[in-house]
């Protein structure tokens, strides 16, 4: 009998490094040609390694997802990996060349490389393991490498609406290896403060707009929403205000700073958790600004949600933790490491938009989130701990064995 552990620790460790750096090699920023060179090459490889089936698949212009399948022999759970191709920018403060794939002792560094192209070669290399000692599976895997997670998950979004399913899916999403069983929704507000204008001689007769703000802002920072049903979602609950402007009337003229200033527009986002709403949070913003207004005679306020034309949002996500697909998680890395997989709505990733939103809202599948890399994410240098990749290759390739079982 095929002893999977033995398996696991049979991975080519200089061929799976070699894999990942030349995807960090492809400069595949989100919106950008890049992104399909990268779909093509990933494509290629999976031809080479003999899936069934290996193609693009459409998603919006010239965008397109690099879709593989390799079909089991029937009889077993298919298991559906995913993770994006596409990657923010490099900004300033790199030592290293961001698409050089560098690998020392101890990390390999690139744009990209923990957000989220380690988690991407990590399942590729799993099955590449599994086929090349000769394994074959009763279920199907099928693993997605998709882009525009960045514009609210599109390439997902679009591999669910074209009927891609499985019976279970592991998002792939920077985790430092920790198993994700919830994560929030994630939606953008913006709040417009009103005050009265004053010459700043006369100021003790005005009605200060930016002063509202900087009362406000500390006020929705350590705002949680009332419709948490556990203390769980609740960890996950997050307002944060990342733009303010004030300044002189609606159209904010800047030209006239001795005016107290009567105007402010705040924009900033939210988080909350599954079975929660943005209804209820936009109320709860709501009573925050109406306690202003009742310190500050006056002022008025408004708050509002806004949505980004023709991007979907990323619905919030949740798995039962004695769901078959945790389990089987949770027992690879107790093999692999020795020790207990931490478990649950854990952050910061807890406070992330994922993909798995879209598998779980909309495609109606049961998955977790989990990935190498989280720590060094999109930060000058990004990198991944070389073990930390290697480990996940030995976890999936463990997990891929249990949900969808080798055929004897």
């Amino acid at each position: 009998m095929t002893d999977p552990l033995a398996l696991a620790r049979t991975i080519d460790e200089a061929a799976c490094l070699d894999t990942l750096a030349q995807m960090v090699r492809h400069k595949s920023y989100s919106e950008t040609p890049g992104e399909r060179v990268l779909a093509e090459h990933m494509v290629r490889v999976m031809e080479e390694l003999g899936f069934d089936e290996a193609y693009l698949m459409p998603v919006e212009g010239e965008r397109v997802n690099a879709i593989g399948i390799w079909r089991g022999t029937g009889g077993g759970q298919s298991l559906l990996f995913n993770g994006h191709l596409d990657t923010n920018p490099a900004t300033e403060g790199w030592t290293v060349d961001p698409w050089g794939g560098l690998i020392d002792e101890e990390f390999i560094y690139g744009i990209g490389v923990s957000n989220m192209k380690a988690g991407d070669a990590s399942y590729l290399c799993a099955v590449r393991t599994l086929i090349e000692q000769g394994i074959r599976l009763k279920g199907d895997v099928i693993l997605t490498f998709v882009i525009g997670e960045l514009q609210g998950g599109v390439g997902t979004h679009a591999a669910v609406k074209a009927g891609l399913r499985a019976d279970y899916f592991i998002n792939s999403e920077p985790s430092d290896l920790q198993a994700i069983t919830m994560h929030a929704e994630a939606f953008t507000f913006v709040i417009e403060l009103e005050g009265v204008t004053r010459h700043l001689s006369k100021r003790e007769e005005a009605v200060d707009a930016i002063l509202a703000a900087c009362e406000l802002v500390p006020e929705l920072t350590d705002l949680t929403f009332s419709d948490a049903p556990t203390e769980e979602h609740r960890s996950i609950n997050r307002v944060h205000v990342g733009v303010i402007h004030g300044a002189l009337g609606r159209d904010l003229h800047e030209w006239r700073p001795p005016q107290v200033a009567d105007f402010v527009r705040l924009k900033g986002s939210g988080r909350y958790g599954p079975g929660q709403s943005q209804e209820t949070a936009l109320a709860d913003m709501r009573k925050v600004l109406d306690g202003l207004c009742a310190r500050r005679p006056g002022l008025k306020a408004s708050v509002r949600s806004e949505v980004s034309e023709g991007r979907p949002i990323m619905p919030a996500f949740q798995v039962a933790k004695d769901s078959p697909i945790v389990v089987a998680l949770n027992a690879a890395y107790k093999a692999v490491r020795g020790a207990d997989q931490p478990t649950g709505a854990i952050t910061p990733p807890g406070f992330f938009g994922t993909d798995a939103g879209h598998l779980y809202a909309l495609g109606g599948m049961t998955g977790v989130v989990c990935g190498p890399g989280g720590k060094y994410n999109t930060m000058p240098d990004e990198r991944v701990e070389i073990a930390d990749y290697l480990d996940c290759i030995r976890i999936y390739l463990l997990t891929i064995c249990t949900i969808c079982e080798i055929d004897e």
